[in-house]
């Protein structure tokens, strides 16, 4: 409560002008909400979240802005409305999500910062992606790929990697292959930027790049020993919680891409450790993007010769009943 009341203090202390400590102040708040979102509950940080922004967007709409800081102020603001709408997508409130996605992208145009226009269209793709409204993710990934087609930074990597993810589901081998090789092709020439140095949501890590073209051929349903060995590769690309990059929810995507591929290569009791660590997630990290992924394990089990399997029907009445219960979403 001091500290609080320590830093209510300085971000209403200049009453004609922002100070450099406040933006300090700020500074050090979104670098640790960028670093904490990844790897911790939504319901650990979504007060703080919320709480910076509204001081951001308070400094922004009081006047007392200098023009030196206003593009850093909208910097801010982009950063951290990204945040909330992914926080909106991970509490599966698409419509909310959207809205403050469009909030970012206002703020990322106010900045004319190209990376974060990019990164909001990215976001808009996301959001559609677990909506199940795949035509919109491959046209939110395209435009946002367009924008970011002169920027060295890992945005647009990322950007075909939303592509090549919406293409799978529509199934277009062909797209998601031309996508897929492209990033790999700008992953030998990314020049990291200001973003990548943000880190968290803002940059696109080879591990995560991994993870999303495995997802891309598990969504087309294939199978085979080639990818299986690259799904369990994505895996263990996020296995050690003190890496730079480790986030829960991309551990536990690559971890349902793994358990996919090895159903369709006919291994039952190897997707079922692979989902294993998934199911036993606390209620707290259960988002909308896992619990996603874990249905379509599910959805993948209901079809093929196993599915008459005693394996198969426990696995299926366990991950129906997974997302059942998630009170520590802070729901709002």
């Amino acid at each position: 409560m001091a500290v609080r009341r320590a830093k209510d203090f300085l971000l209403g202390a200049d009453r004609e002008r922002v100070g450099e400590d406040t933006l300090g102040l700020l500074d050090d708040e979104v670098q640790r909400l960028v670093a904490a979102y990844p790897r911790e509950p939504l319901s650990a940080i979504w007060d703080d979240l919320l709480e910076t922004q509204e001081q951001v967007f308070r400094l922004l709409e009081g006047g007392r802005v200098r023009p030196s800081q206003l593009r850093d102020l909208n910097v801010k603001g982009a950063v951290l409305s990204f945040m909330v709408a992914k926080g909106f997508n991970d509490m599966e409130v698409p419509h909310q999500a959207l809205t403050m996605t469009r909030v970012a992208a206002a703020c990322a145009r106010d900045a004319e910062h190209a990376g974060l226009i990019a990164a909001t269209e990215g976001l808009k793709s996301l959001i559609a992606y677990w909506a199940d409204k795949p035509t919109d993710a491959y046209h939110y990934a395209s435009q946002g790929a367009a924008v970011a087609e002169h920027q060295r930074g890992t945005v647009a990597l990322w950007l075909l990697g939303l592509q090549a993810r919406a293409a799978a589901v529509l199934g277009d081998e062909e797209t998601v292959r031309t996508a897929n090789q492209q990033a790999a092709d700008r992953r030998e020439r990314v020049v990291p930027d200001d973003l990548d140095a943000l880190g968290g949501l803002f940059t696109y890590a080879p591990e995560k790049q991994l993870y999303y073209a495995v997802e891309a051929e598990a969504v087309l349903g294939h199978g085979g020993a080639q990818l299986a060995q690259q799904a369990e590769q994505a895996v263990q690309g996020f296995s050690d919680p003190t890496a730079p990059n480790w986030a829960f929810g991309d551990l536990a995507g690559s971890q349902c891409d793994l358990a996919l591929v090895r159903l369709y290569g006919g291994d039952l009791d190897g997707a079922a450790a692979a989902i294993r660590p998934v199911l036993d997630l606390p209620a707290s990290h259960r988002n909308n993007g896992i619990v996603m992924s874990a249905m379509r394990v599910r959805q993948a089990l209901t079809s093929g010769p196993a599915r008459e399997a005693v394996v198969a029907r426990d696995l299926r009445a366990e991950i129906e009943a997974f997302p059942a219960s998630r009170p520590a979403l802070p729901h709002r």
